[in-house]
Parts: structure tokens; C-alpha cells; sequence
């Protein structure tokens, strides 16, 4: 097991803490083992095995008429003694009303209590219902660069052979622990979707014209970092002689995001210094997930390199936005308590006349202004403004 330390440290200090740790994330990026690393630490600190109980709630686990009163009966079972019990559930998501269980073993038992899930039910209202105030939500992604490394530091590849096995391959654990080629690779990751599909979004919302939900989600995917609307995929559908409306398109963005598969990316307005509601992009739980459905193509590259920087971005703990600063536009704005950056992203090194150079001049705060890029020859600053390769960026150099 190669063990992702960026995950257990953000669980550190909630070790003991009396709140439910919920770890969210789609389907097969590493949840699971991040609970089997988090029970190496609990037996590290010299917690006795006993009081460290994990179950795995999955359709394949247990049977889909397993009630939430049957999981109480169960979990209460193991407690024999008034010392402290460690839950760790992973995928309980599928049990109707586990929020009252946990909700019980947290208030009424000496339990410290960790729960992972990969869909919608982790954030349902029955949450702020039960748990209100009493549970923190650490997200949890396929690998990043530098966790992808480590998984593949047996390898005598240069670091930009690897950077472009990452771009093509992504970062889904189950790829990245071996040396699939690009077939079965992409077939393993379009099961992985399909699961998603049919399990989290399809069957659960019961949608009937599975046809026409595969190709509203097909268009998202191949419009990941654009900016378009709902009406803009009513418009498009309508040209293929297939009727949809508006608010159906909204649902389908939202349980897409539900079961994270894309991720929202709101704008923000420099000059009015507020949020907006409209030209939002999305960017995709893992950039194979594109090629797996449509195929790589090298002009897809700085659309993936933009998903890369934004869900690194993620991983930091940053807040990211697109910039608006009246009519240019910034890729990234990211924040985090005081601090800021502003961020371009482009596949050569710009020139001093460039649009990302220039976008980024206009604005006349002190906060880091950087471009990233894939370009070899990326280095030192342009105007006051750091050039950075992708790797380094992605490695945090």
C-alpha cells in the first residue's frame, strides 16, 4: 500500500475530536485506502485493535434491503466496554438513515467516527439535519502529480514522460498502481464512469431516457474549462432533433456534481469584487475520463493542463475562481484566508505581448501573478510575473 501522507495529515488533528470525519469523493480515488492508512496510525498510537472497527457498505458487501436499524444493532454490538471505539464506514452512503446512526454512536457512545462515500446522500439535508455543527467534510481526489510519482518511482522515465503518462492516464489509483496500456487503461476508467452513471445518477434519480442523460453528460465532458450554459446545451440538443428542458439540464449538472464527477468553477468580478451567478466552467473529477469517452487528442492538452492546475489548486485548500477583470479574463483567481494568486495557464511560454501576460498586468494588487506552462525553456518571470513549468507547479516547487 503506498501511503497518500496529504490525506492522513488533514486527519491528524480531528483524531479524537468529537465530529464525524466524512471523506467525499468519487468513485475508486482512494477513499478506502485512505481508511486503511488512517487505521495503521490509530494502531500506531498503541489504540487496541479491538476498539477499531471497519465496515464496508458497499452493494457488493451487503444486502440492498440492509436497514439502517440493522447497522445500529451491529455497530452497538461491538462496544463492550466504556472505553473509546473508532468507526471507520466506508461507503455507508447506500444505508437509508445512517445519518440517525451516527448521529446515536456519536451522541450516546464514547466513539470517534469516520465515514467515506462517493455520492449525493453524503450531502443531503438529512446531514444538516442530524449532524448539524458535529461533522467536517475533507474532499478527497484521484492522485495528484506528486502522489503519482510515488506509485510510479520504480520507473526510469524522465520526470516530463511521466508528466505526460499522468495527462493521459489521470490519476485513478487502480491505473496508476500498474503498467496498463492505453486500452485496457482507458476501459478501466469508462467502467469507473459507468458505474458512477448508472449507480449514483442514473438509477438513484430514476432516469428513464438514459440516452438522452449519456449525451447531455458526454457534452459536459467534452466542453470540460468552457464556458457554456444550459440554454446553450437545450440549443445544441434541438440541432440533433432531441427536446430537453432547461430545468432537466440543471439536474443533470447537479447530480454530476453530486456524485463528483465535475466540479463547478464560479467566476469572480475583480472590479465589483463579488461572485457571479453566470459563465461558470466545470473541470472533470480526472482528465481520463475525457479520453476514456472520446479518444486523447493533442489539442485537448491545454484544456487538461487548466483541469490540472485547478484541482491542485483544490488539493491546497484554495478557494478558485475564473477572474473577471472588466472584458479580459484570468484562468485562475485562488484564495485562501489572506492570501491570493492569480494564475494563467498556457501550453507555450507567452511573450511579453501575450494575453496571458497582459491580462495579468492589469491588475495592480500585490498577490503572485504566475503562468504555467509546458514549455522546457520556463523559468524566471516575464515583467514581474513568475513562468513556471507544469511539473514544477504541480510539485509545488
Amino acid at each position: 500500500m503506498i501511503v497518500r501522507n496529504d490525506y492522513i495529515e488533514k486527519l491528524k488533528p480531528y483524531i479524537e475530536v468529537k465530529l464525524v470525519k466524512i471523506l467525499a469523493g468519487i468513485r475508486r480515488c482512494g477513499k478506502s485506502t485512505i481508511l486503511e492508512m488512517l487505521r495503521n496510525e490509530l494502531l500506531s498510537r498503541g489504540i487496541d485493535e479491538k476498539h477499531i472497527v471497519v465496515r464496508r457498505f458497499s452493494n457488493e458487501d451487503y444486502d440492498s434491503n440492509y436497514t439502517s436499524k440493522e447497522m445500529y444493532d451491529e455497530l452497538k454490538s461491538v462496544i463492550v466496554d466504556d472505553k473509546k471505539y473508532y468507526f471507520l464506514l466506508d461507503e455507508l452512503q447506500e444505508i437509508e438513515g445512517w445519518e440517525k446512526v451516527v448521529n446515536t454512536l456519536l451522541e450516546e457512545y464514547n466513539t470517534d467516527i469516520y465515514v467515506t462515500g462517493s455520492n449525493s446522500r453524503l450531502m443531503s439535508s438529512e446531514i444538516s439535519t442530524y449532524l448539524t455543527g458535529r461533522y467536517i467534510t475533507i474532499p478527497v481526489y484521484t492522485l495528484s502529480f506528486k502522489e503519482y510519482l510515488t506509485f510510479k518511482k520504480k520507473s526510469r522515465k524522465s520526470i516530463n514522460e511521466k508528466l505526460f503518462d499522468y495527462i493521459l492516464f489521470g490519476g485513478f489509483p487502480l491505473v496508476a498502481s500498474s503498467d496498463f496500456n492505453v486500452e485496457t487503461t482507458y476501459s478501466i476508467v469508462e467502467d469507473i464512469y459507468n458505474s458512477v452513471v448508472v449507480s449514483d445518477i442514473s438509477n438513484r434519480h430514476q432516469i428513464t431516457n438514459i440516452d438522452l442523460f449519456n449525451r447531455v453528460v458526454r457534452f459536459v465532458v467534452e466542453n470540460i474549462g468552457k464556458t457554456f450554459s444550459a440554454n446553450s446545451i437545450v440549443k445544441f440538443l434541438k440541432s440533433e432533433k432531441r427536446a430537453i428542458s432547461v430545468e432537466t439540464i440543471y439536474n443533470y449538472l447537479d447530480w454530476l456534481e453530486k456524485a463528483f464527477v465535475i466540479y463547478r468553477c464560479k467566476r469572480y468580478d475583480l472590479q465589483g469584487k463579488n461572485v457571479l451567478k453566470t459563465q461558470e466552467k466545470f473541470y472533470i473529477a480526472d482528465q481520463s475520463i475525457k479520453y476514456a469517452l472520446f479518444g486523447f487528442s493533442p489539442t485537448s492538452v491545454a484544456s487538461m493542463m487548466e483541469n490540472l492546475v485547478f484541482f491542485e489548486l483544490k488539493r491546497r485548500g484554495y478557494e478558485v475562481y475564473i477572474g473577471k477583470n472588466g472584458e479580459k479574463e484570468i484562468d485562475f483567481v485562488a484564495t485562501k484566508r489572506e492570501n491570493k494568486m492569480y494564475i494563467q495557464v498556457c501550453r507555450e511560454l507567452p511573450k511579453e505581448s501575450d494575453r496571458e501576460v497582459n491580462n495579468l498586468m492589469e491588475i495592480k494588487d500585490h498577490f503572485p501573478k504566475i503562468i504555467v506552462t509546458l514549455d522546457d525553456y520556463a523559468g524566471g518571470n516575464i515583467n514581474g510575473i513568475s513562468v513556471v513549468k507544469l511539473a514544477d507547479f504541480l510539485l509545488g516547487k
